[in-house]
């Protein structure tokens, strides 16, 4: 498993290699379709974003109530396919990763290829454990989203999968529909 901190570099993603595990430690960022929304209508109209996504990594995630004595409730991954209509906009804006479950849209891992990003994958169904290697969370921004807000989160060895690494190669087999 490759150790990554994130305050030391961001370069190592694009050695990364689909199928990689990853233990990954640093400043994440959760965010979900409605905080998705709210983002990309601030690009669109041109006003100020309430988190820098320049370098950042965002947890497609809504935790539960946050427990006492606890950094965090459960906060195992949302399907990361409900955000690929906002991803190609925030990756042009400096996105560098993404973290969820399923696969993404060929249009997608075209765009995680042109900006140099990586998706990661992790456990579904694990949320308490995952919730383990976060050691402290506050909400950054769409407080009124309640589970959907963007929360801060300082992880440590979070377990993951690279998905989708920067040169486009994925886990995931393509797909095609016959009609």
């Amino acid at each position: 498993m490759k150790k990554i901190n994130l305050s030391s570099t961001l370069n190592v993603f694009e050695s990364l290699k689909a199928g990689e595990e990853v233990a990954l430690s640093g400043v994440i960022y959760t965010a979900r379709d409605q905080a998705h929304k709210r983002l990309t209508e601030s690009i669109k109209g041109g006003k100020p974003l309430p988190i820098t996504l320049k370098g950042a990594v965002i947890y497609y995630c809504g935790p539960t109530h946050t427990p006492k004595g606890r950094a965090i409730g459960s906060c195992g991954p949302t399907t990361s396919s409900r955000m690929d209509s906002f991803t190609p906009l925030l990756l042009a804006r400096g996105l560098k990763g993404m973290i969820g479950k399923g696969n993404r849209a060929k249009e997608v891992r075209e765009e995680i290829k042109k900006y140099k990003g990586v998706y990661f994958i992790t456990y579904a169904g694990c949320g308490a454990f995952l919730a383990g290697h976060v050691k402290k969370s506050k909400v950054s921004a769409y407080r009124d989203l309640g589970p959907e807000a963007i929360m801060k989160l300082e992880v440590k060895d979070f377990p993951l999968i690279v998905a989708i690494d920067s040169r486009g190669k994925s886990i995931f087999k393509e797909q095609t529909f016959k009609k």
